[in-house]
């Protein structure tokens, strides 16, 4: 992109031509934007700014808003690769705050016993969401906000009638309780900055209290939602325009907010006021953001899931989509209208052109079974009650959730894709309207088969060494659920880039968020009967039905521990893969309960409420001091060893006949399973293999979620930035010799 660039004695700072603020705001989809003209947007040399006559014009405006709207939405991207280009939000990959879950294994830096994070400089650096890329203003965080803020004060102070204003006006403030949102959940307390202030030493904001950042955060979402009404709460926003936010998204926005505010993280006493206050608001704005055309997805023939499935495939009033960021396929190299989802080529086997996402076995093993209870023997939420079906570990597919077989896939599970994966390698399949998922592996010497920590395996169907043992496949654009992709299939793609062109959106806050944030702070006010009347209809969607009252225990409306237990449960597996699982193991403290405290926090970090610790009080086994495992299919040993190439196979070499795909369009999966259950007990054999690490001498190793984690403190290099700004306890000032830091997020004043 055109950039100009100024010196202003502390380092080059960005700033955007005219062309930039039209172009920029363009990449983010072509359906969102009105044209910028030339006659508004002149150069003005203040770091980043524009000229101020933009603001008199609704083109000038909207070039300007829609600049926020690309620095700002979400993003499809690891959290720590891609702090340039969005504020820090996991959206499923494997990044740092996925791989300290359940849903894969591996540690990442946040539970790896072996590494502890400093915030003094050297390696092992905790993550500076804090300030970003310090060297670009539309980077890092606090330049974002300062835009914002000049997009706010010069829509107020231009000459356009309040009607033209106020739309434009409640964008720009939820994209200033965003950025603040993403900075409160993981700091507490930060600088409230409202003002257009120039990046120099002299200008400095103290640090404010968590509280008051959330009272903030909750302002700035009171206005948006006021200022959005008359535009988008009859249906929401048409045409074009839908995407934007509206008056739902910032009151969706309000109520995750409040329940931050009311979770131990932040409630060490479990004050029942701030629950009250959450349920209070939540339940009152509920029709609010239904006024805006949300609502669970629903198309009206849900088999086996596929609703669950097709939520992510919607373009253009989805119900669903409550805040959801927006993509296109076309294809380029770097074209300034070319933006890309990446998820599905992310995800997709190799021999189908993309790269794969290996799932834990810890989550597998906790999913639902098709009774809608918990399988036997995972340890975990010891307050409800188990499945009256078995976990198979040989055949882990059998009798599980409907949504278990949208987000994950096993060999001989069906996973059509449009396209010819072949064209590029002539050993790939061929057909990808009947593709089938074959990733069982085989070894070249069966010593090695027996061993849980080598990986010298070779894959089925020319996966060869590019292969994982159970796939994601969570979001996926699977032809059989949707007969009409979103991506462009570019199977010989000259720039080396992978074929899938995406123009799946991507949803950052979902419908069904909306219901179990209200059925989370119901519970916490004590009105578990509402609180289970939003987990039916979250289940119901899911395929469950009253006759078992939708696979839920009888006695949640009574028991307050077994209903938030059965809450949190349902968000693990709802959200799976979406980026929310780390958040609610921070807010709930379920890493240890709560039970430590970071060096040299006083008293009042004590978890008092939920009997001291909030893993007890829900019967979850606490993460810390567990291992994530994962499992391969192998062929038996019977077979014999392969070699090295794809012609080896020794299923294959013996002539044994693989078994249709499992056609989850088929209303009765249930034969079809069995089948394969039987294929896998004459052919395969299923053995666990090591996901988490372990030394050098082979000692295994356990997750350990430090206690000073559930606050961040700041990075050595966001301290020499702000040499003011008072480092957060538990963690090393860095500008005062290494001494505890002195910052209380839990204080009130």
């Amino acid at each position: 992109m055109k950039t100009k660039k100024y010196n202003n004695g502390k380092g080059s700072l960005t700033v955007m031509t005219k062309w930039m603020v039209c172009a920029a705001a363009f990449t983010l989809h072509s359906s969102l934007f009105t044209s910028c003209s030339d006659d508004f947007l002149a150069d003005k040399r203040n770091y980043d700014n524009v000229n101020a006559d933009i603001y008199n014009y609704v083109e000038g405006c909207e070039g300007r808003l829609n600049d926020i709207y690309a620095w700002c939405l979400p993003i499809v991207g690891d959290v720590t690769t891609t702090l340039n280009r969005n504020f820090p939000v996991s959206m499923g990959n494997a990044d740092i705050c996925a791989k300290a879950t359940e849903e894969y294994a591996g540690f990442s830096s946040f539970v790896d016993p072996e590494i502890e994070l400093t915030s003094m400089s050297g390696t092992n650096g905790v993550p500076d969401f804090f300030t970003g890329s310090t060297n670009n203003i539309q980077a890092s965080v606090y330049g974002r906000i300062r835009n914002i803020n000049d997009c706010i004060n010069g829509i107020a102070s231009g000459t356009l009638p309040d009607e033209q204003k106020n739309p434009l006006l409640g964008q720009a403030y939820f994209f200033r309780a965003w950025a603040y949102f993403n900075l409160f959940r993981w700091y507490g307390g930060v600088p409230l900055v409202t003002d257009v202030l120039e990046p120099v030493e002299g200008n400095f904001t103290p640090r404010s209290s968590a509280k008051a950042t959330m009272q903030f955060i909750l302002a700035d979402l009171d206005r948006a939602s006021r200022l959005l009404a008359q535009k988008t709460m009859n249906g929401g926003w048409s045409g074009s325009n839908w995407g934007r936010v509206t008056t739902g998204t910032a009151l969706a926005l309000k109520g995750r907010v409040l329940l931050w505010w009311a979770s131990p993280l932040f409630n060490r006493t479990n004050d029942k006021n701030r629950w009250t206050q959450a349920y209070t608001a939540m339940k009152q704005q509920l029709d609010s953001i239904n006024a805006c055309g949300y609502g669970l997805y629903a198309s009206g023939k849900n088999i086996n899931g596929s609703d669950f499935a097709a939520q992510f495939l919607q373009q253009g009033q989805n119900p669903e989509a409550v805040f959801v960021t927006l993509y296109n396929n076309i294809e380029g190299d770097g074209l300034d209208n070319q933006k890309n989802n990446r998820w599905e080529r992310d995800i997709r086997p190799s021999n189908t052109g993309g790269g794969g996402k290996g799932a834990g076995l810890m989550l597998v093993q906790q999913f639902p079974m098709a009774d809608g209870k918990i399988p036997a023997g995972t340890g975990t939420y010891a307050k409800l009650e188990t499945s009256q079906y078995a976990y198979e570990g040989s055949a882990p597919f059998m009798n599980r959730d409907p949504r278990f077989y949208r987000t994950f896939a096993f060999p001989g599970f069906r996973w059509a894709y449009n396209g010819d994966a072949s064209v590029k390698n002539p050993n790939n399949p061929s057909d990808g309207k009947n593709y089938v998922l074959w990733n069982y592996v085989w070894y070249t010497e069966l010593s090695e088969a027996g061993d849980p920590t080598n990986g010298n395996s070779y894959g089925a169907d020319n996966l060869l060494t590019s292969k994982t043992n159970i796939y994601v496949r969570k979001k996926s654009d699977d032809l059989d659920v949707n007969s009409s992709p979103l991506y462009q299939y570019v199977a010989l793609d000259e720039k080396g880039a992978a074929p899938y062109y995406s123009a799946a959106p991507l949803i950052e806050l979902r419908y069904a968020e909306v219901l179990l944030n209200l059925a989370e702070a119901a519970c916490g006010a004590g009105d578990m009967a509402y609180a289970v009347e939003l987990l039916q209809k979250v289940r119901a969607r899911a395929g469950y039905t009253a006759e078992n009252n939708y696979g839920l225990q009888a006695n949640l409306a009574t028991d307050q521990q077994a209903c938030m237990s059965a809450i949190l449960y349902e968000r693990q597996i709802e959200f799976a893969y979406e980026g929310k699982r780390f958040d609610d193991l921070r807010r709930w403290m379920l890493f240890d309960g709560g039970i430590q405290m970071a060096e040299g926090a006083p008293s009042t970090w004590q978890l008092t409420g939920w009997g001291g610790n909030t893993c007890t009080w829900l019967g979850f086994k606490p993460l810390n001091g567990q291992r994530r495992e994962s499992i391969e299919f192998r062929t038996a040993d019977k077979f014999g060893v392969g070699g090295t190439t794809f012609e080896s196979d020794p299923l294959l070499k013996a002539g044994v006949t693989r078994p249709e795909g499992v056609d989850f369009r088929k209303d009765d999966i249930a034969t079809q399973l069995d089948s394969l259950k039987s294929w896998y007990s004459q052919n395969l054999v299923v053995t666990e293999k090591r996901g988490d690490g372990y030394d050098s001498q082979k000692n295994l190793l356990y997750m350990n979620y430090r206690p000073k984690y559930y606050f961040l403190g700041l990075s050595a290099g966001a301290q020499t930035s702000n040499k003011a700004l008072p480092q957060t306890i538990g963690w090393q000032d860095y500008n005062h010799g290494g001494s505890n830091g002195t910052f209380d997020p839990l204080a009130e004043d």
